[in-house]
């Protein structure tokens, strides 16, 4: 079956950013266009409009204003506001009166635009059916039950999914394109890749999207006990089974019974308790310490380990019956600097989580922090950037997070980040090509010099008024 369009509304009074932005959008999306709030008024009256991207600067009646309106007269339509950098702080205060659901800061990014737009084409079609179900439930719950399940189902898959933030460009989008094909089959899965690549949310992601999704789903770091403890903590005990054990106690395979368990670091897990583990999962019965009879038990294993797994079995150090039991299917995920076209999106995800923590619900990345984040290795991955992004949060005190908060390492990745042989390449003239270059000298020794022109215009040889003609020649003016 295929599915129509969702509609998006463009109200901008430049006719340049209204074709910029149908560019952009109207592969994805039937995209309608206005010229002023009055224009877009009129347009609504008459079609359905899914998606509302409207500019705040516009003659009369400013984006916000405008959004409120359409908040009454409109409620279902998901509203969007793009903005100037200086314009952010009007948008703001009128965010959760006017209901915007997003706001995007000029100059936009294509890829970073599409994701945002499809993001409320989802949160669009997941409230339609809501209250499809509501009113569905309300005549005759006893036999909708079944499909208010599955529906269910089906968008905790699709939320689960799109936890794991990419770009369409994205080395992640086969992996998971392949995961959510073998969600469905009672394969085990052993997903590799560095610490803080994101493996339990992929294996979260497909535990949802399997038939086991109304099972639970435990999570065990079998790198961080010893055997002992690991035995009991997946297999469970019986009272006197050993010091301590003062209860009887119900291990995580039993806790999964019907469900998914998730073994993280199996790489790190001893050859003795390999044994164990084997047998458990080839009879698919479990025997907690101290028990004279073994469990029948119905799980699903996912396990993940930052090891080379195939190497370990070679050297003998891990058990090859246990490695093949393990990889039915083989999932890796990259890490971050293989994919830095990813970085802005999981940075904007993380500081949504970071301002529901922190109670800064207006901070924001200013653009030259964006480039920056792009720029560093992020040796730690996700975990490294989510740090960062804490940090910023804690540092700041207005609602802008300017490279000044970022950590040494993260702005000497930026001022050294930039390849002047990458920047000649492609199209143009010898003197664009130079240009080019040009300005990513400049913009790097703001980010080195934290914005301060003065300094900035001495490293570079030119004078304060020079590098202003400079700036505002390459678009690299910063408001005040």
């Amino acid at each position: 079956m295929t599915v129509a369009k969702a509609v998006v509304l463009v109200v901008d009074d430049e006719v340049r950013s209204q074709e910029a932005l149908r560019r952009t959008l109207e592969e994805d999306f039937t995209v309608l266009t206005a010229g002023s709030a009055d224009e877009a008024a009129a347009i609504m009256a008459r079609e359905f409009v899914h998606i509302l991207l409207c500019d705040q600067r516009m003659p009369g009646t400013s984006g916000v204003d405008f959004l409120r309106q359409v908040r009454v007269q409109w409620p279902d339509t998901v509203r969007i506001i793009i903005s100037g950098f200086t314009e952010a702080e009007d948008i703001i205060a009128g965010i959760n009166e006017a209901g915007i659901w997003q706001y995007i800061l000029k100059p936009w990014h294509p890829e970073q635009l599409l994701l945002t737009l499809r993001g409320a084409a989802d949160l669009w079609r997941l409230q339609q059916a809501n209250q499809r179900l509501t009113l569905e439930l309300r005549d005759s719950p006893a036999v909708l039950q079944k499909r208010v399940k599955e529906k269910r189902g089906q968008a905790r898959a699709e939320a689960a999914f799109s936890r794991l933030a990419r770009s369409a460009q994205s080395p992640l989008n086969e992996v998971c394109r392949i995961a959510e094909r073998v969600a469905q089959h009672e394969l085990s899965i052993l997903i590799t890749g560095e610490s803080g690549t994101g493996k339990e949310l992929l294996a979260r992601a497909v535990h949802y999207a399997s038939r086991r999704a109304d099972g639970a789903f435990v999570v065990e770091n079998c790198g961080a006990l010893p055997d002992t403890l690991l035995e009991s903590e997946l297999f469970g005990h019986k009272r006197g089974a050993y010091t301590g054990a003062f209860e009887d106690r119900i291990g995580l395979f039993q806790q999964a019974d019907g469900g998914t368990i998730f073994l993280d670091e199996i790489g790190e897990t001893s050859p003795a308790f390999q044994v164990k583990l084997l047998r458990a999962l080839q009879e698919g019965e479990i025997r907690p310490l101290g028990s004279p009879r073994p469990i029948s038990v119905d799980v699903r294993v996912i396990a993940a380990t930052n090891r080379d797994l195939a190497a370990d079995v070679q050297s003998g150090r891990f058990r090859e019956d246990l490695y093949y039991r393990l990889a039915g299917m083989t999932l890796h995920l990259p890490p971050l600097r293989e994919r830095p076209m990813d970085i802005p999106l999981i940075a904007a995800e993380l500081l949504e989580q970071g301002r529901q923590q922190t109670g800064k619900r207006g901070a924001l990345f200013t653009p030259d922090t964006l480039r920056c984040l792009e720029h560093h290795p992020w040796p730690g991955n996700v975990r490294e950037l989510q740090n960062e992004v804490m940090r910023m949060l804690a540092l700041g005190d207005g609602d802008w997070l300017g490279t000044e908060l970022l950590s040494p390492a993260v702005r000497g990745s930026a001022a050294n980040g930039a390849d002047p042989m990458q920047l000649a390449d492609g199209e143009g003239s010898l003197r664009d090509r130079m240009e080019r270059i040009e300005a990513e000298v400049i913009r790097e020794t703001l980010i080195r010099q934290r914005g301060n022109k003065s300094r900035a215009a001495e490293e570079l040889g030119l004078s304060r008024v020079g590098l202003r003609s400079k700036l505002a020649r390459y678009g690299l003016e910063p408001d005040e």
